[in-house]
């Protein structure tokens, strides 16, 4: 097999799963306005599917282990399909239900693709190789910014929410054909105890670096989350845009996400090492959550577009090297249960980190209250990477 299939297979899985999880915020002005509730309460609905996705991800090394990373996939696809399927339903229990069921189609994704690309790319290669992949996230959320308002005016936001649905299934069915040669390593008989919960959290907690990177994923997120969930509301509300205006735009956020994603892969592998990007990418994080919190409507149109442009290639574009230091500081053959249990604290951000967004924007009356509040975390990220010494791998018997 190809070393670019693998590659290719988890970037399209990992874009799907993300336009599944993002399609509903997108559409968050309708359908609220459908539902007869506040569009700030689409933090509650991200808060419940990463809820699923920390669940999701906690389980992801037993079951990666057991039924296969490609196997896991399709599983993680189906729970996305149905999700979305429920959160159609005009009824908050059932989208509430759908919700935890997207989550946990989500989880398990990054952790089997880990599995994958850990035993298929040279680790000279591994930050860019994780980033290109990592890059399906933002290329999902593009897809349901540039996609979802269009299909909204076509048809509506339901009937929008159950094609996605649908082709979540297609690309489980799609992915079958290379179960044989990636799901090879599987082992069937393996048990599923209540403690293996808790082992990708005891790997990480034991070790700096891990630990660390955990730390600043559950930061990162909470900026990253609260730029895609909030950012068509808030140009849609605060700045006047319209609905397709606001959703291309949140494309273009996805767009610096992507070629950030593979520019900090490059400069992570060849110059500055995992730690001097992320220190960097925080900076960046910081400097442009001000600077989004500052647009007025009468800016023009080239001045919004470099600033979240900057704001995507760092808020969205620091998963991959994340993601390569954490394989790389993993026990030999455990990339899948160290990144299941960073992932648990990256999941937690993003918890905890949209609603505090939403609320904050409620209370002092607009959204540009949340983006402030994004650079003091942003600036906290900064400080403890800053701290962070390198620390020797793990061992195996670890």
């Amino acid at each position: 097999m190809s070393n670019w299939l693998p590659l290719i297979a988890t970037l399209f899985i990992q874009a799907m799963v993300a336009m599944a999880l993002l399609s509903l915020p997108v559409m968050a002005p309708v359908a609220a306005k459908a539902l007869d509730i506040s569009p700030t309460l689409v933090g509650i609905y991200i808060s419940l599917t990463y809820a699923g996705a920390m669940f999701g991800s906690l389980t992801s090394g037993t079951t990666v282990s057991r039924l296969g990373p490609i196997r896991v996939s399709q599983l993680g696809l189906l729970f996305c399909g149905l999700g979305l399927s429920l959160c159609a339903v005009p009824s908050l229990p059932v989208i509430a239900i759908g919700a935890l069921l997207i989550g946990l189609g989500y989880g398990p994704i990054t952790p089997a693709s880990s599995q994958i690309l850990a035993r298929t790319t040279k680790p000279s290669q591994m930050a860019l190789v994780f980033s290109i992949k990592q890059s399906g996230v933002p290329l999902g959320a593009m897809m349901a910014g540039a996609i979802i308002p269009t299909m909204m005016i076509n048809i509506d936001w339901q009937l929008s929410l159950i094609a996605v649905a649908l082709a979540c299934l297609i690309f489980a069915a799609l992915s079958q054909p290379l179960r044989p040669s990636l799901d090879d390593l599987r082992q069937a008989g393996l048990p599923f105890e209540i403690g293996t919960l808790t082992r990708p959290i005891r790997m990480v907690l034991g070790h700096r670096t891990l630990a660390t990177m955990a730390i600043c994923s559950f930061m990162f997120s909470m900026v990253q989350l609260s730029l895609t969930t909030y950012l068509v509301t808030y140009l849609h509300e605060d700045l006047s845009y319209g609905m397709v205006s606001a959703g291309l735009l949140l494309s273009v956020t996805q767009i610096g996400g992507i070629g950030g994603r593979i520019a900090w892969g490059v400069i992570s592998d060849r110059w500055l090492g995992a730690q001097k990007t992320l220190m960097l990418l925080a900076c960046l994080m910081a400097l442009s959550a001000l600077v989004t919190a500052l647009l007025l409507p009468q800016l023009p149109l080239w001045a919004i577009w470099i600033t979240l442009v900057v704001f995507g290639a760092s808020a969205i574009g620091w998963n991959g090297v994340y993601l390569a230091e954490v394989a790389r500081q993993a026990p030999e053959g455990q990339a899948g249960v160290a990144t299941g249990g960073t992932l648990t604290f990256t999941f937690l951000g993003a918890v905890i980190g949209a609603p505090i967004f939403g609320m904050l924007s409620s209370v002092f009356g607009t959204y540009q209250a949340g983006f402030l509040a994004l650079v003091v975390t942003s600036s906290l990220c900064a400080g403890v990477l800053f701290r962070l010494k390198s620390t020797p791998r793990l061992s195996s018997a670890a």
